[in-house]
């Protein structure tokens, strides 16, 4: 069970990683494309400033990378070696998935990464930074 104060609770929810309680992007729907990475300015509970310094987040580009070849890497073998697809079906279906799962990917790699940075603290709240 995923319980508040797990970083991967954090990341899956896509709330505040220092104290859990606020939602960090504007939008809660990923797939409103043009909304898809809109945050909000900090954390209404805590207080803490999401984006800590200018281009915070181009190192979430690494981990967005990590995410998109470790799904292409599962989609391959889902469709090769279970489903007997050829090669170039295989890569239209890594295409596919990958296309569709863009925003997912672009939330989840940019909250890793201010969760690499900020750790969960149940007093935040209480705290006001």
């Amino acid at each position: 069970m995923i319980n508040k104060g797990d970083k991967i609770y954090s990341i899956l929810k896509g709330v505040c990683p220092r104290c859990h309680q606020q939602k960090m992007y504007s939008v809660s729907n990923p797939f409103f494309i043009s909304d898809t990475l809109k945050m909000n300015e900090k954390c209404s509970d805590c207080n803490l400033k999401y984006k800590m310094e200018p281009s915070f987040f181009f190192g979430a580009m690494y981990v967005s990378y990590g995410l998109g070849v470790a799904i292409a890497v599962a989609v391959f073998v889902l469709s090769v070696l279970i489903f007997k697809t050829s090669l170039i079906a295989s890569f239209y279906w890594i295409s596919g998935v990958l296309f569709v799962m863009l925003p997912i990917i672009l939330r989840v790699s940019r909250n890793i990464w201010i969760n690499f940075f900020v750790s969960y603290n149940a007093n935040a709240a209480s705290e006001k930074r």
